[in-house]
């Protein structure tokens, strides 16, 4: 809610999906709102301006999002809201086409869009004013221009990642830092998202706290903003490119694709062997290493499910679910079509139980306690260790002789390792290594184990 001594009529509500890390919002004055940067799964925006009796008039878009696809389609079917898009972004969609200097109105409010290119070529940022307020600048939504704490990957677009940066820094400098001190600063991710390297864990800012606390604001100059941000960046998972080009386009609207359904395993394991599907289980790391389905992708849906089954899902194939429940599917549908995967067709009924009393073949992963992690790679017995964390965190902290290798590189760097001997896969936690497990399995590799607690549960345990 902003200030009541600033902006009495002004309602601005923030909806934060965990794993993906991001922000949209609802803000609104008098009788109507904007929703700004909604996720595909839109009812939570109609339930709260319902609840708030307000009618849904604009979707304002900063970006093409990279790490998700938008439910600006779906607000523009059920609410009739007029979506506003950068004009740079060449969206091939009904909507307006908004750019440096273009003003529109929500009822009450003046919104004034500034283009701020640099984490993307078609950025802008939409900052807020309440008339009957003043002509101060009462908010601004940064997209992911601007983060609390942070700024904008500039290297989504590999070839371009310099001069990009160079844009951000004048975009930030020139543009949005140029805003007052006290104005709002609502971004789009916060911490946990890759869209940014060092997100603060608060979900929003203003102005003047980002100018005094914001190291990368800090950078002297834009040749050494430029360089700190073209080094040592996190990886870029792969369907942000997908996203991006799905969201230019106008994502499919959810009633138009096909509905997930239950299948019997003799059912499922015809479509199993087809070949043109894939098997994902979204269990537990520990019960999908119990037993689970031959072949199948293991991403535990505890995890950051979202951003993993995105990076590691071939988006071509169908995919078919093994889960706990039905309430469990459901769940799982909603996130993977959050990045794009929408060919999701069928679950596994009765899951892996079902499937073992079919008498169907099964496969697993043996779960390693941290003390038999330790009697392992302290053995002699000719165990390899791969911690399958990303760079930084490996350089933080490592168990010595362990290659590292990040999970999703397993897919194409998995000839690295010999296929002899015996893995063992570690992470912090073990959720992405069990992912990692799969990987291998899938890749042929027979003795393969999962370091149950990962890191964190082998220094809990009093080794180092």
């Amino acid at each position: 809610m902003l200030s009541d001594a600033r902006c009495r009529k002004v309602f601005v509500q923030q909806f934060f999906i965990p794993g993906i890390a991001q922000s949209s919002y609802l803000i609104g004055a008098g009788s109507t709102c904007a929703v700004i940067d909604p996720a595909r799964d839109v009812d939570r925006y109609l339930d709260a301006a319902g609840e708030l009796d307000l009618g849904i008039t604009h979707v304002l878009e900063t970006h093409l999002h990279a790490d998700f696809v938008s439910g600006h389609m779906e607000l523009a079917e059920t609410a009739g809201a007029t979506i506003c898009a950068p004009a740079s972004g060449d969206c091939e969609f009904e909507h307006q086409a908004v750019q440096d200097g273009t003003e529109f109105e929500v009822e009450e409010l003046r919104i004034t869009v500034l283009d701020t290119p640099g984490h993307t070529p078609d950025s802008v940022t939409y900052v807020v004013t309440d008339p009957t307020r003043g002509d101060e600048p009462a908010a601004a939504f940064t997209g992911d221009a601007l983060f609390v704490g942070d700024v904008g990957r500039p290297d989504l677009f590999p070839d371009r990642s310099r001069e990009l940066a160079a844009m951000l820094y004048d975009s930030l400098h020139e543009k949005i830092m140029t805003l007052p001190d006290a104005c709002l600063v609502f971004p789009s991710h916060g911490a946990g998202s890759l869209c940014g390297r060092a997100m603060g864990a608060m979900r929003l800012s203003t102005i003047g706290y980002e100018r005094r606390n914001n190291a990368t604001l800090q950078q002297k100059s834009r040749e050494e903003f430029v360089e700190s941000l073209t080094k040592n960046m996190p990886p870029v998972p792969d369907h942000f490119s997908r996203c991006s080009e799905i969201n230019r386009r106008g994502p499919a609207l959810i009633r138009t694709l096909s509905q997930i359904r239950p299948m019997r395993p003799a059912e499922f394991r015809v479509r199993a062997e087809a070949g043109d599907a894939v098997v994902l289980s979204i269990r537990d790391y520990a019960t999908f290493g119990g037993v689970h389905v031959p072949g199948s992708f293991h991403v535990d849906i505890a995890s950051n499910f979202s951003t993993f089954a995105g990076w590691v899902l071939p988006p071509d194939r169908e995919i078919l679910l093994v889960a706990d429940s039905p309430t469990q599917v459901r769940e799982a549908v909603v996130m993977l079509r959050r990045v794009g995967l929408d060919r999701a067709v069928g679950y596994l009924v009765g899951g892996t139980h079902a499937w073992a009393i079919a008498g169907y073949p099964t496969d697993h992963v043996r779960q390693l306690s941290p003390a038999e992690t330790h009697a392992m790679v302290e053995g002699g017995g000719g165990a390899v260790l791969v911690d399958v964390r990303f760079p930084d965190e490996f350089v933080e902290h490592h168990l010595e002789g362990a290659v590292n290798i990040p999970a999703m590189d397993l897919r194409t760097r998995h000839a690295e390792l010999p296929a002899d001997r015996p893995l063992i896969v570690m992470c912090r936690t073990g959720q992405r290594s069990s992912l990692a497990c799969s990987l291998l399995k899938r890749a042929g590799f027979a003795e393969v184990h999962n370091a149950a607690g990962g890191v964190t549960g082998y220094l809990a345990a009093g080794y180092s």
